[in-house]
């Protein structure tokens, strides 16, 4: 009974960890989104805020990759 609730806790930490995935695919729409916009409003600056933009999606997708990656740790660690 014990190890139920012990294994039942572990998949609902899971999930909760899992939930920050879709955060950062929520965030990296919120960053490219954001650089479109501003290069539409003014195309002679695009060019100079590409590298911005990568970085931006860099973190977010690394937000990401922690998150999937501690849910992996919470569902398979002993």
């Amino acid at each position: 009974m014990e190890g139920d609730i012990a294994l039942l806790g572990k998949f609902i930490g899971a999930g909760l960890a899992a939930i920050g995935s879709g955060a950062a695919a929520i965030g990296v729409g919120h960053v490219a989104g954001n650089y479109l916009a501003g290069a539409l409003r003014n195309p002679s600056a695009a060019a100079s805020q590409t590298a911005t933009l990568f970085i931006g999606l860099a973190f977010a997708e690394a937000l990401g990759i922690f998150a999937f990656l501690v849910s992996l740790l919470l569902m398979f660690a002993v």
